[in-house]
């Protein structure tokens, strides 16, 4: 088998499928889901629908075209699909119902705007969805050529949330909850100027809305001041039930309509907090009660990945008895499906091999569930599990997969300097020898509150691919491993964090097959903070790749897409109130003492870390006479690395390469 395998290369993220959004039909005998290709003459990205039988049977496509069709559902009797779809313009997706039986997909809406979510009613009559319109200006200039052509001439703004990354500068209109019948009549429940209601679902009866909502004086001021709220289903006063402050996700009703799950934490700002599964009455008669507190576990999916759109999180599913809520958890490297009894509060874990499960859906009996699953060498195929145990229903990047040598992985837990636990990984090159001694990459994850997982990294595959040893840990401030290891970095960045990726450096040179002269350092996001910050702290390192990253934490303040919220973690109150906890927190305030050749990569869009994070720490390093080069990705905003234009994330991987190749080999 050796023989014919090849070596991962960067080239080959133009070949990856990617599958998202796997769907179980009520019938159980059938899973819809969406396939991601890349065109590589166009550069653009296409997504198409699929179904494949869960009782045997080859997959087979079942939309076609240049266009992307995404967000699948099965209406309640199986017989129609609902979807999204930009097959009539580009850059309008609609919605449209699909006959499952054979029919051409008829477009229920024609909205100018973005719909974020849809599911049908119980009885299969209507559809729910959250729409944002477009501002009108926008909609009056697009009918004109001329205006059209002159863009916009200014932007006003209030409100303190004004952008997004990945979004850009926000319209003034915010999303809200519309019902639509098939026929295409829409009915708009709720409208507001202040206020954005997301992710509507219906009460089991069909007579009412849930729905997640921050109706604070000014939610931009109050992000966690999130509310459940419920609405009559054909529209009129809504209430809130009585839940404790904090963000929140996903409520869902039980199948007696009688309480409500969510996903969420209590207090605010409070980050490093897990999110928990909770319940609470619907009529608003009691408070909400945490059902996962005592053990300690984040119950969102945080393991990531460099291949975007495999893998949501799954809001809180109930089982038709309405005495079981079967849900995520987040816990050293996995992802893995759980359920607890409401009775007892006994945990029990339904899938448990290492690696990680997206969202699990159930057929109408629950007899039979579908879920994606990756792993460390796997991306995420369809599987599904009934009576007689689970099986693997997709191979869409298998035969890809097995023409590849990606090389050894091992798994470490090692001591960091104070005693502490920690969890890494080391992928050795292929055709690894251990009288060899070889160059190194540490990698270092954003966030900083998600982890690094038994889940697919192309980048550190091709790294590997290149002749390095590639190795990587979930430093504390990594969630996974309990609230108290979350919080250890709070308002203390580059301290028990720094700690433990120096240790993990340290654990790493030790070994016989590392060279301990040719070592490189890299990380994105939170990833670039601590590289800047490693740069300014030490030289053990020969080079360094600082991605983007932040450097200054005052100037930060007011150009991130966050905005003030981080008062919360950086101490407790504005820069101008406590400079000296912003500025002990910035890698810029070392800087003078760097001396590693660092490259700097940076998106023009990125609205989390503004541009001038990066341009600051290029601009000191030359200032310094350090070796330094400074490249740009244009149009691409934050996550350039994972849903970027691929010839931009291929240009990065090899700059990435040429940059350790110069300095290390």
């Amino acid at each position: 088998e050796g023989m014919s395998q090849r070596l991962i290369t960067a080239d080959d993220l133009y070949k990856f499928q990617l599958i998202s959004d796997c769907q179980i039909s009520p019938d159980g005998n059938y899973v819809i889901y969406c396939i991601e290709r890349v065109d590589r003459k166009l550069e653009k990205k296409y997504s198409n629908l699929w179904i494949v039988p869960t009782r045997g049977g080859e997959p087979w496509q079942f939309t076609y075209g240049d266009h992307s069709d995404t967000y699948p559902r099965w209406s309640p009797s199986g017989e129609e699909i609902a979807f999204f779809s930009n097959r009539k313009d580009e850059d309008q997706p609609q919605l449209y119902v699909i006959p499952f039986h054979g029919g051409e997909a008829r477009q229920i809406t024609d909205w100018k705007g973005s719909i974020e979510s849809l599911e049908w009613s119980p009885d299969g009559s209507q559809i729910v969805c959250s729409f944002r319109k477009k501002d009108s200006e926008e909609v009056e200039r697009e009918k004109d050529e001329e205006k059209k052509k002159l863009g916009i001439v200014c932007r006003e703004y209030t409100r303190l949330f004004y952008k997004l990354d990945g979004r850009g500068f926000l319209p003034r209109e915010r999303l809200h909850i519309w019902v639509v019948n098939k026929t295409g009549d829409c009915t708009q429940l709720t409208d507001s100027e202040i206020y954005d209601e997301t992710e509507p679902h219906w009460s089991p009866d069909g007579r009412k809305i849930v729905f997640c909502s921050n109706r604070s004086e000014d939610p931009d001021l109050d992000p966690d001041a999130v509310d459940i709220c419920i609405i009559p289903a054909e529209g009129g006063d809504m209430y809130t039930v009585e839940t404790p402050a904090g963000e929140k996700e996903m409520p869902r009703f039980s199948p007696d309509g009688k309480w409500i799950a969510y996903t969420g934490y209590e207090g605010k700002g409070q980050y490093w907090k897990n999110n928990s599964v909770w319940v609470v009455p619907a009529d608003g008669s009691g408070k909400a009660r945490n059902l996962t507190e005592q053990v300690d576990l984040e119950v969102l999916n945080v393991t990531i990945n460099d291949l975007p759109g495999a893998l949501p999180t799954m809001p809180p599913t109930w089982s038709n008895d309405g005495k079981t809520i079967y849900f995520q958890g987040s816990r050293h490297g996995d992802t893995l499906l759980h359920s607890i009894s409401l009775d007892s509060n006994t945990i029990q874990t339904v899938i448990g091999d290492p690696g990680v499960v997206g969202s699990v859906t159930f057929d109408r009996e629950q007899a039979v569930y579908a879920y994606l699953k990756g792993g460390m060498k796997d991306l995420g195929e369809i599987w599904v599990c009934d009576a007689s145990g689970s099986r693997k229903l997709t191979h869409v990047n298998e035969e890809l997969l097995q023409s590849l040598d990606l090389g050894e992985v091992e798994e470490v837990w090692f001591k960091s300097a104070d005693g502490t636990d920690v969890q890494g990984w080391i992928i050795k090159p292929p055709g690894f020898s251990e009288s060899e001694k070889y160059p190194s990459i540490l990698e270092i994850h954003g966030g900083p509150y998600l982890q690094y997982g038994n889940f697919f990294m192309h980048e550190f595959y091709f790294l590997a691919a290149c002749g390095y040893v590639v190795y990587f840990c979930n430093p504390r401030g990594s969630k996974g491993y309990g609230e108290e290891y979350c919080k250890a970095i709070w308002n203390d960045w580059g301290t028990a964090d720094y700690e433990d990726v120096m240790a993990w450096a340290d654990y790493m040179e030790k070994n016989p097959y590392i060279d301990k002269e040719r070592m490189g350092v890299t990380g994105g996001s939170y990833g670039g903070f601590m590289t800047n910050w490693i740069i300014g702290h030490t030289n053990r390192f020969a080079a360094a790749v600082t991605q983007r990253s932040v450097s200054n934490n005052i100037s930060m303040y007011g150009s991130c897409d966050l905005n003030w919220t981080f008062e919360y973690e950086l101490g407790g109150g504005p820069p101008w109130e406590n400079y000296e906890s912003w500025w002990r927190q910035s890698p810029l305030k070392y800087i003078g003492n760097a001396k590693t050749p660092t490259l700097v990569i940076h998106s023009e869009q990125d609205m989390r870390t503004d541009l001038e994070q990066g341009e600051q720490i290029f601009v000191a390093l030359k200032r310094l006479g350090v070796d330094t080069k400074l490249v740009l990705f244009p149009e691409e905003p934050h996550g350039l690395s994972r849903g970027g234009r691929t010839d931009r994330r291929i240009a990065r991987l090899n700059h990435m390469k040429c940059w350790f190749d110069l300095y290390l080999k």
